[in-house]
């Protein structure tokens, strides 16, 4: 990911098509020693470009160190070798970096946490060790309070797991524990993860099966169904990952992100160059619904390879839509047929459209062991003409529970239901809120309310317990109960970042900290 420790991602906007990078681990210095030019620059370096959305800060590499204290590695910007950490401990004071994260944060980026990377000392024995971290990074990097914040007074905007070994065991422990924090704070915050490519994922996938994610951005390198291999049908497999965020995931309106080698350097395999990447990018976006992005790994090696993540951002402008809809091309392939074998290579109609990787007879499912690969969700029975608009939904789940960490490797499809006619057959699907305060009127203190009223204030939604005149919610008071955040999803969230869309009738997005002059115009929902 390009976060800055390398990370960063593309929204490019079907939901959530925005560009996210990882900051923290200087990729291109680590590749490059000889070449400081391009090594990692200050975060807020990063963040004065419409081409970040959001930047993870990587890596909190290790979960319980010397004191029982978390580690984090940010490469030549702030770790416990070259930097002063907290008494009793090997926790860097990183506190330095809080102006940064600030600045960041008011130019609109969304600043997280990325844990784990390729060499995390990462993990957990038991629940209660899982929940005790939450209480942990609650205190140091969150809402809570600790005299060991690494980022000071800096409220970073959520997690990122970028699991790459130590097991699969009691991360939905740590995640809900987290989330009983999150819910209850004043600040939307998200939660996303990088798997592997290779389904399922070691670490991960039961995680991910278990916990509704706001976006996972899957690392197409360093895999044999890498970019490298995007024309081959029995390796790419991003249908598989949207069968999963369409049928398995606890949210069903998760989005997937490509994640990219953002130079040679950044990775072993996988990189593939700038109009290639387009050219994926923009087919994968009109043929999967769950499309969210594209992920760069890693900042800094996108800033020396000629902005890369500037032109995906700029290319995947072209198409997008302010509406937040998603068309579902016709089912042009043929209708599979049972009992027909079919040679590699051939396409059909089921569900999606697939293609064999090889001789196929049985019916495509989305077992990643099976014959057919999905190349492109559809509308239609085969054969069709017919396509189909829906409205993708941002509504997020917020009920979980812990699940075995037994994973399978077959994901099973669910048929559409359709409605026929003698010359067409739609697909349709309703549509659902971006956002459950749309419609509650704002708070205000010259008003009445009676009981069961709701109203918004300061980005929540609230409900009156009884009759109130002026009682501020929030305040000394407990008149109002505060039933939720009114913030968008991650996916909504995008939309409303999308600027400079030539499909948009006005080419600003809102921005919260900006004050606008009457008659101005912006792009918000």
């Amino acid at each position: 990911m390009i976060l800055t420790h390398a990370l960063y991602k593309i929204l490019d906007n079907i939901t959530m098509q925005e560009g996210k990078k990882n900051w923290g681990q200087n990729s291109y210095g680590a590749a490059n020693g000889n070449d400081p030019s391009g090594w990692q620059q200050p975060l807020k370096f990063y963040c004065d470009d419409d081409a970040i959305d959001v930047l993870p800060i990587a890596f909190l590499t290790t979960f319980f160190g010397v004191g029982g204290k978390p580690q984090i590695n940010l490469a030549n910007y702030c770790n416990s070798v070259d930097n002063a950490t907290f008494p009793g401990t090997n926790l860097a004071n990183c506190q330095n970096i809080a102006p940064d994260i600030k600045y960041c944060q008011n130019k609109g980026k969304l600043i997280t946490l990325s844990l784990g990377g390729a060499t995390g000392g990462v993990g957990f024995q038991s629940d209660d060790q899982a929940s005790a971290f939450a209480d942990t990074l609650w205190n140091l990097f969150f809402g809570g309070t600790s005299d060991t914040r690494p980022f000071g007074d800096a409220i970073l905007d959520g997690v990122d797991l970028d699991i790459e070994g130590g097991g699969p065991n009691y991360y939905i422990t740590f995640l809900n524990k987290l989330d009983t924090y999150f819910k209850a704070a004043d600040k939307k915050y998200y939660v996303t993860a990088a798997p592997q490519c290779v389904y399922p994922d070691a670490n991960l996938q039961a995680t991910l099966n278990g916990y509704p994610f706001d976006a996972v951005y899957v690392q197409f390198y360093n895999n044999p169904c890498g970019l490298q291999n995007f024309n081959t049908a029995s390796q790419w497999n991003f249908g598989i990952w949207d069968i999963w965020a369409r049928t398995i995931s606890p949210n069903p309106n998760v989005k997937v992100y490509i994640g990219a080698p953002a130079s040679n350097s950044a990775a072993g395999g996988g990189y593939v160059p700038a109009d290639t990447l387009t050219n994926i990018a923009i087919k994968t976006r009109d043929s999967f619904p769950s499309f969210g992005g594209v992920m760069f790994w890693d900042a800094s090696q996108a800033y020396k390879n000629g902005r890369i993540d500037a032109a995906l951002k700029n290319a995947l402008k072209s198409g997008k839509k302010c509406d937040n809809s998603f068309t579902y091309p016709a089912c042009s392939a043929p209708a599979w047929v049972s009992g027909n074998g079919y040679s590699g290579g051939s396409t059909v109609s089921y569900n999606y459209m697939w293609t064999a990787k090889w001789y196929a007879s049985s019916a495509p499912s989305g077992d990643v062991n099976g014959d057919w690969s999905p190349v492109s969700a559809c509308s239609g029975s085969g054969g069709s003409a017919t396509t189909t608009t829906t409205k993708a939904s941002s509504t997020t789940s917020t009920t979980t529970t812990s699940k075995s960490s037994t994973t399978t490797t077959t994901v099973s499809t669910t048929k559409t239901t359709t409605t026929s006619t003698k010359t067409s057959t739609t697909t349709t699907a309703t549509a659902t809120s971006t956002n459950s305060c749309s419609g509650v009127p704002a708070w205000s203190s010259t008003a009445s309310y009676v009981a069961k009223d709701k109203v918004t204030y300061q980005d929540s939604l609230w409900q009156a317990q009884w009759w109130t005149y002026n009682d501020t919610p929030g305040g000394n008071n407990t008149v109002w109960v505060k039933l939720g955040s009114c913030s968008a999803t991650l996916a909504a969230r995008s939309l409303q970042n999308s600027i400079h869309d030539s499909n948009c009738k006005h080419h600003l997005r809102w921005n919260s900290v900006k004050a606008y002059r009457a008659g101005s115009k912006v792009i918000y929902k």
